[in-house]
């Protein structure tokens, strides 16, 4: 059997090839909607993608099971859960949809599907035995979203990102269910999680990317606890916000999402295109350069977030799905945010400009301000402080004189239009973030902290 484990570090999301050495025959479990590199890997190796299998309707990420099935690629899809958790894209391609107790092929290697709802209704799971290598019992399991690494999924994203009201306490009970059902299992499988520490779909998701049943019966908080009224209060408790765009991942996964074309995105050429498409309604200009860069120049109604490992994150929060997007990124890069863009389903990108093209423009800017400085403006009667940072870090600590104003919501929250804004977060990224936002909108009179809270308490922290 060959296995190959693949993460979009952007995402935290991981994918799985498995092949069958002796027929060539091979599997891509929850695919990446780009999963060109994990072809790449198969033929390398020798493999054919013959299957895919989703573990289910997935929020966070665009799934590149449908564009593998218009390559000929099968399909193996849930079909559990109502009538709301049904795949309705299938018509004209080859798939199987398997419920629990299911079981299924590829050359010599054999899944089995458990039906383990609880972060959505329709999740499965998938154990995996080499029989090709003279197993007669499984090896480990596909978790997708069901167990992750020192935590599990989260049960309220039906209730809280795509508003389907009083989802989210079923949800953890049928979750407090499963996971009973997991402990059984023997202590030596291995599991294989759909994503680690960075990912939405949890909240304190380990960063090791693979773990053992006996581990997680032994350390994962949410295997402790035996009380199903316990269980559902704390799975339920402190949970982080619920990304707006993964509403619309759940609903591009279950009708099915474009197929990708090998079409190029126009490259601007000259400013005076750049000023003239940015004029245009219904356009977004998204800055993807460093925030030390971008605060000098934006241009104009344009929102900068850098290309990093968060940017996939703060576009799914702030980039709305019926913008048409003008993207400012050097030519190394622009394939790159392309990529990711497309990965939580922003398809509409209908030009890249290359920085240098601000140049002798007429830009914007925010100031950045020490510590000490942003204390003392915020002594003054025309401020008015905004903490972007979440829900927890929020009541773990923060400034009296603050108003919480979480960044994600930032394009339509109402503030005070005579007053200088003051923005802060935990480490200043974020706040550079809101900072552009801020000036998008039209407030002309922005700074922000840098180094933010952690910055702001250990500087007075010690006095």
């Amino acid at each position: 059997m060959f296995f190959k484990s693949f993460t979009d570090e952007n995402l935290a999301q991981n994918a799985y090839l498995i092949g069958c050495q002796r027929t060539g025959e091979s599997i891509i479990i929850d695919a990446p909607r780009e999963f060109d590199h994990i072809l790449q890997a198969a033929e390398k190796e020798g493999l054919h993608v013959t299957a895919a299998a989703d573990t289910h309707i997935h929020a966070d990420y665009v799934s590149g099971a449908r564009q593998l099935a218009v390559q000929g690629v099968k399909l193996y899809l849930s079909d559990e859960g109502d009538e709301n958790w049904k795949y309705t894209y299938t018509d004209g391609i080859e798939v199987e949809f398997v419920t629990e107790g299911s079981k299924f092929s590829i050359g010599n290697i054999d899944f089995e599907v458990w039906h383990t709802p609880g972060h959505t209704p329709e999740s499965i799971s998938f154990l995996l035995t080499d029989r090709g290598g003279g197993a007669t019992d499984p090896m480990g399991i596909f978790t997708g979203d069901f167990v992750f690494v020192g935590d599990v999924g989260r049960p309220d994203l039906l209730e809280k990102a795509a508003g389907i009201g009083g989802t989210a306490e079923s949800g953890a009970r049928d979750m407090f269910k499963s996971v009973q059902r997991f402990k059984e299992l023997p202590d030596h499988l291995v599991v294989w999680p759909g994503h680690g520490a960075g990912s939405a779909c949890g909240k304190s998701l380990g960063a090791v990317p693979i773990s053992t049943v006996g581990y997680e019966k032994k350390f994962n908080w949410a295997l402790q606890i035996t009380d199903e009224e316990t269980f559902v209060t704390e799975l339920l408790k402190d949970q982080p916000e619920a990304p707006v765009y993964f509403a619309e991942m759940k609903k591009l996964n279950k009708v099915g999402p474009a197929i990708l074309r090998d079409e190029k995105v126009r490259v601007l050429t000259s400013s005076e295109e750049l000023v003239k498409m940015a004029a245009e309604d219904g356009v977004l200009v998204l800055d993807t350069r460093p925030a030390t860069t971008a605060d000098k120049d934006l241009l104009k109604g344009s929102i900068n977030i850098p290309f990093n490992k968060a940017f996939a994150n703060w576009a799914g929060w702030l980039v709305r799905y019926d913008e048409k997007l003008v993207v400012i990124a050097g030519e190394t890069e622009q394939e790159d945010v392309q990529k990711a863009l497309q990965s939580i389903g922003f398809d509409a990108i209908v030009a890249f400009a290359d920085p240098a093209l601000l140049k002798g423009l007429e830009t914007e800017s925010y100031a950045t301000l020490s510590v000490q400085n942003f204390v003392k403006e915020m002594k003054d009667e025309d401020a008015f402080v905004i903490d972007v940072r979440n829900d927890g870090e929020w009541n773990d600590g923060h400034l009296e004189e603050a108003h919480h104003h979480f960044l994600g919501k930032l394009r339509t929250t109402e503030l005070p239009e005579d007053k200088t804004l003051l923005v802060h977060c935990q480490s200043g990224a974020r706040s550079a973030i809101a900072s552009s936002v801020l000036k998008a909108r039209g407030f002309n009179n922005v700074k922000h902290m840098a180094g933010g809270y952690s910055a702001y308490t250990a500087t007075y922290s010690e006095k």
